[in-house]
């Protein structure tokens, strides 16, 4: 509940308060579903649901109780609102979903999923559909960073005008802004994995000797950690600024995805290099480093993979610093 309000039971905290938490997510490779539920779908049902929805959902989440989770992306699809292909179609007095979502996250812990849908006027609507609902059923799948996620399939699930998450063909646009809030947080657990992903590597290289000497002792060796230092405070810079940003109601459509794009990226290069540094034991289960390397590659294929943030960027870059 820490950024959920404190009349729905959080704690009313901002995007600095979370960008701490999360940075600390990234430093344990927390395996914790926050993100999806009190973050994205909690987000997600403030900005848009009714206050009945607010009111059943929204203290559950923050207590932990409920787990909500986002069922969005679709197999061979982007992730941009063409990428929505599931239908949702009139049967009744209700709606009848039918698709395939993939990449659903702790889908078989959860109380309710979050799931974009395509209705027939072409626009895009947010879902509370019941796991347990008829017609829907769920096949974990094996994951690069060994996390849980699964493949949902929908086949003929009806729901009703109260599922609905905000206005018919209002769903894409409150799904952006939760995520311009997500990647903040996602980028500030990026910056805190690569801390904790360097000092690990730094404690390797000064206790592994070869040569009657410590492998930090080494130039070539030691000129790597320096340039992951370098990144690694670059990264937590701008992930803080965009987080300060957003506490203060300034525009983050250019510095949400800059953060996000940034962080991920060096957390896959320094989580590489530690690797190497580590040599044949960065392979082994038995050292942490090839977790966080295998993470690192995960977080940055989702949630808005490089591409797509480069496209945000970029679109939004010739708008100047008040772009949105």
């Amino acid at each position: 509940g820490l950024m959920l309000p404190e009349a729905y039971g959080g704690s009313g905290m901002g995007a600095v308060e979370g960008a701490i938490v999360y940075e600390e997510f990234g430093r344990s490779l927390a395996a914790s579903p926050h993100f999806v539920s009190a973050l994205c779908s909690g987000t997600a049902i403030l900005l848009a649901g009714s206050e009945e929805q607010k009111s059943e959902w929204l203290p559950r989440v923050a207590s932990g109780e409920a787990i909500i989770t986002p069922a969005w992306l679709e197999r061979g699809n982007g992730f941009g609102p063409g990428g929505i292909d599931m239908r949702a179609t009139s049967d009744g007095s209700g709606q009848v979903l039918s698709g395939s979502k993939w990449h659903v996250a702790y889908a078989s812990s959860a109380q309710a999923l979050l799931v974009l849908a395509r209705n027939e006027e072409g626009g895009i609507d947010l879902w509370l559909v019941d796991p347990a609902a008829k017609g829907v059923s769920m096949e974990q799948k094996l994951t690069l960073g060994s996390e849980s996620q699964y493949q949902v399939t929908f086949d003929g699930v009806r729901v009703g005008p109260g599922e609905r998450v905000g206005a018919p063909g209002s769903g894409w646009d409150t799904w952006n802004a939760v995520m311009h809030d997500a990647v903040i947080m996602l980028a500030a657990q990026a910056a805190g994995a690569c801390q904790r992903a360097l000092e690990i590597t730094v404690e390797y290289s000064m206790d592994r000797h070869q040569f009657d000497k410590p492998l930090a002792a080494f130039q070539a060796i030691a000129h790597y950690l320096a340039d992951g230092q370098t990144l690694v405070d670059g990264a937590t810079t701008l992930a803080y600024e965009a987080a300060w940003a957003r506490s203060e109601g300034r525009a983050v459509a250019k510095l949400a995805p800059m953060a996000k794009l940034f962080a991920c990226n060096t957390y896959r290069d320094v989580t590489a290099m530690a690797v190497q540094v580590h040599g044949g034991m960065g392979f082994t289960v038995e050292y942490d480093i090839q977790l966080f390397f295998r993470r690192a590659k995960q977080l940055q294929l989702t949630w808005w993979d490089s591409r797509y943030l480069e496209e945000l960027i970029a679109a939004a870059v010739p708008d100047g610093p008040g772009a949105r």
